[in-house]
């Protein structure tokens, strides 16, 4: 787990609700929660919502705050949910992958396979599930093979390639069985479904060169400074030095059990991956600016994949896009993207 610095963060609200307001449902929002997702979970378009409560459809939430939730005839109708797109189920507020199954007459086990889901997982209203057909059950919707999978228990500092490697098998069966990319990163504590009869790996005789990983070398940046380097890459200034005082308090010293290092708490993984995929400049090892660059330019990519979301951005600045996407944000995540938000408006966001 990286180094966590505790905040605590004072938010108020004194919004003044309409004479009507009082025939209409209340939400509290909690860390990590958007608009959008409370809507889903209410079956309302984000419009309906932002509407109620006199904001933008783009518009963050704020943890702490009470927002209107109109009855029906605000877009859509608020006692069903969304349809999920191209079919399928949207899943609602305090769902279950039993209930689900249990609603559309399928099997746990063939319900969470079909969506590349552990039958365990917890579930995130909002989201969308590929609905097998009534009375599937889990032999008739994966092979012999994925019904008998075996499982992995991701551990700090391993890798989606080296836990393949591991396990005789390639990266991209390993992912696939997943509901990951081959990029995706393996989050600790998290498990892995471990697909038998998967083609086996081809390991080279010599390993590919990678580039040296970040190193907590000591000594600090301004917020200026971390600004000023995050702009040069595309992502906002104020989020990245939000997620550089979170994560170290601008300290490239620090150093995690999870060996994330420096200023922006860069795991090896990630370093290598940026140095790869997301810049031609070749970054170093020892510098807290070439540190925050590399945090940066993950931070800009994980914002064109969210779609400009810095919730989600965030989020998978720290649990792995990969995860957020399969599970949600896990309990933590959603306490680390409130304190990254509540630091951004400090930061000039």
């Amino acid at each position: 787990m990286r180094l966590r610095l505790s905040l605590i963060a004072a938010l108020s609200c004194a919004a003044a609700l309409p004479a009507a307001a009082h025939a209409d449902a209340t939400h509290l929002v909690v860390p990590g929660e958007t608009l959008s997702g409370i809507a889903a979970a209410n079956g309302l378009s984000p419009q309906a919502l932002a509407a109620a409560n006199g904001l933008s459809p783009q518009a963050f939430v704020i943890s702490g705050r009470s927002l209107v939730v109109p009855s029906a005839g605000a877009g859509t109708s608020s006692g069903a949910a969304i349809p999920a797109p191209l079919g399928g189920y949207r899943v609602r507020l305090g769902d279950t992958l039993s209930q689900i199954a249990l609603e559309h007459d399928v099997s746990v086990a063939a319900l969470a396979a079909a969506n590349g889901l552990l039958p365990e997982t917890h579930v995130v209203a909002g989201a969308s599930l590929r609905l097998p057909g009534p009375g599937t059950t889990a032999s008739t919707t994966t092979s012999t093979t994925t019904s008998t999978a075996a499982s992995h228990l991701v551990v700090p500092g391993e890798t989606l390639s080296g836990i393949a490697a591991a396990n005789g098998i390639t990266l991209a069966s390993l992912a696939s069985a997943n509901g990951l990319t081959p990029r995706s990163f393996a989050i600790a504590g998290t498990r892995l479904r471990i697909p038998s009869g998967a083609p086996a790996a081809s390991v080279p005789a010599t390993s590919p060169a990678i580039s040296d990983g970040p190193v907590a070398t000591g000594g600090r940046l301004t917020a200026a400074q971390i600004g000023a380097i995050a702009g040069q890459t595309g992502a906002p200034a104020s989020l990245a030095t939000a997620i550089a005082w979170q994560e170290s308090g601008f300290n490239n010293g620090a150093l995690s059990v999870a060996n994330a290092r420096g200023i922006m708490q860069v795991i090896p993984a990630s370093w290598d991956y940026v140095q790869r995929n997301l810049t031609t400049t070749q970054l170093n090892p020892d510098s807290p600016a070439d540190n925050v660059r590399a945090g940066s330019l993950l931070l800009a990519r994980l914002l064109r994949d969210t779609g400009g979301d810095a919730a989600t951005a965030v989020a998978a600045y720290y649990q792995g896009l990969g995860s957020v996407r399969r599970i949600g944000m896990l309990p933590e995540t959603r306490q680390y993207v409130a304190n990254v938000l509540a630091l951004r408006s400090r930061f000039g966001g």
